[in-house]
């Protein structure tokens, strides 16, 4: 793609780019909200399980700025989150079925994000999907006549 191109206005804020940045938002807000509460008041029956829901809200608040704005350096930025979110959730997926006793209690990824209808390991590849699906929809700069 060529470095003169600019995105499509408001292809985040229509259709399937609206819902994917509202449910962004509300695991956003959900984990970071969880993971708050559950550091302040129990942070020392789980404390990796805890800052593993911070870590996962963290990056839901980053990729939910990064795929609502339509300038190429945020999309940038959601796509690299996007592919955090999806290592984190294998990693944190696996490990805690692996070794359940390193987790007791659940995080937004632990079972690969089981505790959330598995929303946590199809919406970074939803994301990615989304945010290729917006690069290829970008449009030639138009030229500025003086």
């Amino acid at each position: 793609m060529s470095e003169n191109t600019v995105p499509q206005k408001g292809a985040a804020r229509s259709g399937p780019g609206r819902v994917l940045v509202a449910v962004y938002a509300v695991f956003a807000l959900a984990a970071t909200a969880r993971a708050g509460v559950q550091i302040a008041t129990r942070f020392e029956e789980a404390p990796l399980a805890y800052l593993l829901s911070l870590a996962a809200g963290i990056v839901y608040i980053v990729a939910t700025v990064g795929i609502a704005r339509s300038g190429r350096t945020s999309h940038r930025v959601a796509m690299v989150s996007c592919a955090i979110e999806l290592c984190g959730v294998l990693a944190v997926g696996t490990l805690s079925l692996l070794d359940p006793a390193a987790f007791p209690d659940d995080t937004v990824w632990s079972g690969y994000g089981s505790g959330y209808l598995f929303i946590p390991l199809v919406l970074p590849v939803l994301g990615m999907l989304w945010l290729r699906h917006v690069e290829k929809g970008r449009t030639p700069e138009r030229a500025q006549t003086s």
